[in-house]
């Protein structure tokens, strides 16, 4: 396990000095494709041990406390040589969005992207907000809209303003637009160094939303993990192979 590195569905921590902080990794996690944690292990792989109790305590006290709703999760304890490792289990949420507890208070959703936890905005928000699947409002098409879908189909990614501006309705309108446009798959959410953009990550969908309209999109739920991507991909962070225990 360690050999993989911290990726998608891999972190490393040398132990657990803070709640809410952890609290943000198991979100992040739960949200996204779920998750291993394994605690007692340096960022290089190396493996430094822990008080599996202690830490337990901690997980325990992030996953109930500093996450709403809360996030299930199962452990194992590996031994290497006489350390101990603290495997904690996340698997993917039906209950998404998880948020967790700042210290300022503060309760905020995160992805997991690539070996980061990212902070989700206001559009994958709604995307996994189960009012929104309920009550969400009809799709509209106007000049407007069609203008942004030819922008588009030239393969260009759009800002938030910038899609703000072309389809000339509010923030939220602009937002719920969004919501049901990546919910659905067609438009694919694209993390850059500084926000989100979007583009066409299905062409035949944008098609065929154009000539046989929302209806046949229209289902009771929207898929739980809409399409998201870093613009430069990360890749793995590699572990030092000196570092590697035999058995963890």
């Amino acid at each position: 396990m360690i050999a993989e590195g911290e990726h998608q569905q891999q972190d490393f921590k040398t132990r657990i000095d803070d709640s809410r902080k952890i609290a943000r990794t198991l979100v992040a996690f739960a949200n996204a494709d779920g998750g291993r944690l394994l605690v007692g292990v340096k960022d290089n792989g190396t493996v430094s041990g822990v008080r599996v109790d202690e830490e337990l305590h901690m997980i325990e006290a992030a996953a109930e406390m500093y996450c709403q709703p809360a996030v299930e999760f199962r452990t194992q304890v590996w031994k290497a040589d006489v350390r101990s490792v603290l495997e904690v289990v996340v698997e993917p949420s039906r209950q998404r969005p998880h948020r967790s507890e700042d210290e300022e208070g503060q309760w905020n959703t995160y992805l997991r992207l690539e070996d980061e936890n990212i902070r989700v905005n206001a559009v994958l928000s709604r995307c996994w907000d189960h009012r929104f699947r309920v009550d969400r409002p009809a799709f509209e098409y106007d000049r407007h809209v069609g203008r942004l879908f030819r922008t588009w189909r030239k393969g260009k990614l759009l800002g938030f303003r910038q899609i703000l501006r072309t389809v000339r309705r509010s923030a939220q309108a602009t937002e719920d637009l969004l919501a049901l446009l990546v919910g659905w798959g067609i438009v694919e959410m694209v993390l850059g160094d500084r926000n989100f953009m979007y583009g066409l990550a299905d062409e035949q969908a944008l098609e065929n939303l154009e000539t046989k309209g929302p209806a046949l999109f229209d289902l009771s739920v929207l898929p739980p993990s809409p399409r998201v991507r870093r613009l430069k991909p990360r890749g793995v962070r590699p572990v030092d192979p000196r570092a590697l225990p035999p058995d963890v």
